[in-house]
């Protein structure tokens, strides 16, 4: 009786000591992510001029390297190809009866400063290139990727002057536009602040 006793309180020990020592290892620093590393290669591949109210369309194309920095295991790494686009636009929605003015035969228009109106990955034109050590981790790791290189695509189209280019295609397009429907020589102005908005 006292040896079933034994071995039934042996085992339980046992039991809830593996769960306890369990519980304090999957915790330890050893599985923990010290740091995330992520490098670009970006460049610029394509600029298209748009009519209506996208005015400028830039297509990149990024070399996106992930890495989880580690204490002990090896660093789990993922390289990306990804294509995305960054869209310049004019809200015609916001001009306003008082930004249209005329003088002689000249008419003024006051439009809105042109916005990065989206910015986004095209998923069907981007692909893994390689992986290291990544089986436990690749979802974790291409989210973060993709996620950072959609930023680096809005951040590398404001600075590669996609607002500028916008305001240049304006006048390409909507000035002769609108001299043709207004039969006066048009000239564009902006007064407002450029905004952004992230693509839905």
């Amino acid at each position: 009786m006292f040896r079933n006793f034994f071995k039934i309180l042996f085992i339980f020990i046992t039991v809830v000591g593996s769960i306890f020592i369990w519980e304090k290892l999957k915790n330890f620093s050893f599985f923990s992510v010290k740091e995330i590393k992520t490098t670009h290669n970006m460049v610029l591949k394509e600029m298209t001029l748009l009519g209506k109210l996208e005015l400028a369309n830039f297509t990149f194309r990024d070399i996106v390297e992930q890495e989880l920095v580690r204490d002990y295991l090896p660093n789990p790494k993922v390289i990306l190809i990804v294509q995305g686009e960054a869209i310049g636009c004019i809200d015609l929605t916001k001009v306003k009866a008082e930004d249209v003015s005329s003088k002689d035969d000249t008419l003024i228009v006051h439009l809105p400063d042109p916005e990065l109106c989206s910015y986004k990955i095209d998923h069907s034109k981007s692909k893994i290139y390689d992986t290291e050590y990544a089986f436990m981790n690749e979802q974790s790791l291409m989210n973060e990727a993709y996620t950072r290189a959609e930023d680096k695509i809005k951040q590398s189209a404001i600075e590669m002057g996609i607002l500028e280019q916008t305001k240049k295609n304006a006048n390409l397009i909507l000035k002769p536009l609108l001299e043709n429907i207004s039969g006066k020589k048009v000239v564009l102005q902006y007064r407002m602040k450029a905004t952004l908005e992230k693509l839905k």
